[in-house]
């Protein structure tokens, strides 16, 4: 089936523009249109309510640019709103949670540390998801202020550094061997990760699975774009586009838009 329509994505800011770079590197001949609910960030710290409420908003915007399938690119928001989003419209979803199964599977410790949101650790998916595995101990960590400094362009901050070193340094003396990145804005922080956490320990995200389940259902249910012409791919954005622009390296056009 040939469907030319674009895929939409949204989260609570910039970083669900990790998850966008792993879709389009695996279907590069897609149209995208992104939305950035930047002015509410971070979801990790609303009620359950609020964050299903800004979902549907997203939603909705996301279905007037007539996407033809949404990807929820925020853990908070697919643990918290995706079970109603799906009950609620026809268009297909794509959720991201944390990777816990493939860590946990591979884990010679036995022990994996997870830096997420509180709204993410906190939700009941999550904790069904890490039901599963009682052999497993898993470390959780709140990524307080994490989502601020990205959002407020300060991820290569001494703030940034401190807050890392702090929420990092207990899971590695603990001897976990697998660390999930249980949030779409954390990838952007790997490079400084990597230099406070030791080689051993494998840093796992939710990104190019993401992508996988994306492509496999286009193919199944809404169709591929065919066209070999370069795609459309569309940023939106709440609050002032600068940070936005940075993190797109200014290659694409960001749209302000007061939703």
């Amino acid at each position: 089936m040939i469907n030319n329509n674009p895929i939409g994505l949204f989260d609570s800011g910039i970083g669900g523009t990790s998850i966008w770079r792993e879709i389009h590197q695996l279907l590069p001949n897609e149209n995208t249109i992104y939305l950035a609910d930047s002015k509410n960030a971070p979801y990790g710290e609303k009620s359950k309510e609020e964050i299903i409420h800004l979902s549907n908003k997203n939603t909705e915007f996301l279905l007037e640019q007539n996407c033809k399938l949404i990807v929820v690119a925020c853990n908070t928001a697919t643990t918290n709103a995706i079970k109603e989003l799906r009950s609620k419209y026809k268009v297909p979803f794509i959720g991201i949670e944390p990777a816990i199964k493939p860590a946990a599977l591979n884990s010679k410790t036995q022990k994996i540390g997870i830096l997420a949101t509180k709204g993410t650790l906190n939700s009941e998916l999550f904790s069904k998801n890490t039901e599963q595995f009682k052999n497993i101990q898993i470390i959780e960590q709140i990524g307080y202020g994490l989502v601020e400094l990205i959002e407020g362009g300060k991820m290569n901050s001494i703030e940034m550094q401190d807050l890392l070193i702090k929420y990092l340094t207990p899971m590695s003396e603990s001897n976990i061997d697998y660390l999930v990145l249980g949030c779409s804005h954390y990838p952007y922080l790997i490079p400084q990760i990597k230099k406070i956490i030791p080689k051993k320990i494998t840093i796992i995200d939710s990104g190019e699975a993401v992508a996988q389940q994306t492509k496999k259902i286009l193919k199944e249910t809404v169709g591929r774009n065919e066209n070999s012409n370069l795609s459309e791919n569309t940023f939106h954005t709440n609050i002032d586009p600068e940070v936005l622009n940075g993190i797109l390296e200014n290659k694409y056009t960001v749209i302000y838009k007061d939703f």
